[in-house]
């Protein structure tokens, strides 16, 4: 008896403890837009003028602070990318294929249905190294959306176009 009182004046502890430290969150109506993607996708990406199949799905994670988003699952090339924001600002962090991931900022103001990320800093870039430099989402209809990802290596900028459509 005396143990369980114990056991639930701790869980209760935790629980004051964790209600507490939960960081407020500050309106963000891009992250807004990109919970709209939430669910499974399917569509193409143009390879050297071959039109391949791709997918994608986004789940809201975290208590709904965070966003994250998978390209190519179940393949050799699957990636995923987690969307927060970080006070007014929305950060993309991208784990990569290549091993590394980038770090992209919302570039602000501009086309709300035109979110572009660009490159802010990253992990496991060694210089000269590539890296997915800028990522766009495009919002034109409730059941598509495209996304424009942009690689840098050696100066050189190589770009993947996908466009999918709301599975189901």
């Amino acid at each position: 008896m005396r143990t369980t009182k114990i056991i639930l004046l701790l869980l209760g502890s935790a629980a004051l403890l964790l209600a507490q430290t939960t960081s407020k969150v500050v309106p963000n109506p891009a992250f807004d837009k990109m919970e709209t993607l939430v669910g499974a996708w399917k569509g193409t990406t143009d390879e050297g003028g071959k039109q391949m199949p791709s997918n994608a799905r986004f789940q809201i994670i975290s208590d709904g602070s965070a966003l994250m988003g998978w390209l190519n699952e179940r393949t050799n090339d699957e990636m995923v990318t987690m969307f927060h924001p970080d006070g007014a600002d929305l950060m993309a962090t991208h784990y990569c294929a290549v091993h590394n991931q980038p770090r992209m900022v919302l570039v602000r103001g501009g086309d709300p249905n035109r979110l572009v990320f660009k490159f802010k800093d990253g992990t496991n870039i060694t210089r000269g190294a590539g890296h997915m430099n800028q990522l766009v989402f495009i919002f034109d209809k409730p059941n598509h959306h495209v996304e424009e990802w942009t690689y840098l290596e050696k100066g050189k900028e190589i770009a993947a176009h996908f466009d999918f459509h709301r599975k189901g």
